[in-house]
């Protein structure tokens, strides 16, 4: 069964191990090398990406960071990144500041829409790899990861602490994978989890609870959209929203089998997602049908970015894809 976990877990590793077999050094050595310049980087395997005010930027495979200044019609290669570890997520809390994390735990900021990035972290004794990283504002963030991994900042990323969060219902320890963190309008904190669970923090990441979408599968993204809801979405088309800030979830019916990879607020303030096997779907209004379409090259997507005056752009393990 294909699931996310391939991508950013075994196909990352793997493509990782083939180049530190080819390398001199250790693992160590490898990683704390820079990004290398690649001749063609949006053929690189993307794993995310956001907007830093108009640019596009998108992160991924070998430390790759590629930015689009218009509206992802041409791209090229950040010009400094400090590593060479995949890259999993990407996030800007404006036009100028933003934070990548991804293997070996590292995390990256950039303080001029992704020019240049510097190095904030990263632990090369265990690969514990961080999966979403959000900021509320420029001193305030969470990245989360392998194994209930959560790291907090107050000061932009200068000091990560770990957080330790509580032991989820009928388990031993808290070892689940924290997939995305996001946050809704009102302040509440989400982290995407294993077994159909949703963390919810209400004061700023302090404390956590689990919440029970009333799924097993493995969820890996989620939004908060204008008219209130929740969704959350993974494994094998899973949705599920919550109207009430978690209190209570229920299935949305997305008309397919395929796992869902990435949602997005859509421009109008409907429902865009993506997913394996070409997986696009779309949902105008609350209640509305969820419409789902599959691209002619069943590509796997990792992400898409909406655009107002043109199709979304999407990204994929096969890099930036045409519009379709």
């Amino acid at each position: 069964m294909k699931i996310k976990c391939v991508w950013i877990g075994c196909v990352a590793l793997c493509v990782s191990a083939t180049v530190w077999a080819q390398s001199p050094g250790t693992v160590a050595d490898w990683t704390a090398r820079p990004a290398h310049a690649w001749a063609a980087p949006t053929r690189m395997m993307l794993m995310d990406a956001a907007r830093a005010g108009s640019r596009m930027v998108a992160v991924g495979e070998h430390g790759v960071i590629v930015l689009s200044d218009d509206n992802g019609q041409t791209w090229r290669q950040a010009r400094q990144v400090p590593v060479s570890a995949t890259l999993s997520a990407v996030t800007f809390v404006d036009a100028q500041h933003g934070w990548a994390v991804g293997q070996w735990g590292v995390i990256l900021a950039t303080a001029d829409a992704g020019e240049t990035w510097s190095k904030q972290r990263m632990d090369v004794t265990v690969d514990q790899p961080l999966f979403s990283v959000h900021f509320t504002n420029t001193r305030d963030g969470i990245a989360v990861g392998l194994w209930s991994l959560l790291l907090q900042t107050h000061d932009g990323g200068r000091t990560w602490v770990k957080t330790q969060l509580p032991i989820p219902p009928g388990a031993k320890r808290a070892d689940r994978n924290l997939y995305h963190v996001f946050a809704d309008r009102s302040g509440g904190l989400y982290i995407d989890s294993e077994q159909g669970l949703v963390l919810k923090s209400s004061d700023g990441g302090t404390n956590w609870t689990y919440e029970s979408t009333g799924g097993k599968g493995t969820l890996w993204t989620g939004v908060a959209l204008p008219d209130g809801r929740i969704v959350v979405g993974g494994l094998l088309g899973s949705l599920f929203e919550t109207r009430d800030g978690g209190a209570t979830w229920s299935a949305v019916t997305s008309g397919t089998k395929s796992s869902v990879t990435d949602l997005v607020e859509a421009p109008g303030g409907g429902l865009l997602g993506v997913g394996l096997d070409g997986l696009v779907l779309k949902q105008s209004a609350d209640g509305a049908p969820v419409e789902v379409t599959q691209r002619p090259d069943r590509a796997t997507l990792t992400a898409v970015l909406p655009r107002a005056d043109s199709k979304p752009a999407f990204f994929a393990q096969e890099g930036v894809l045409p519009a379709q």
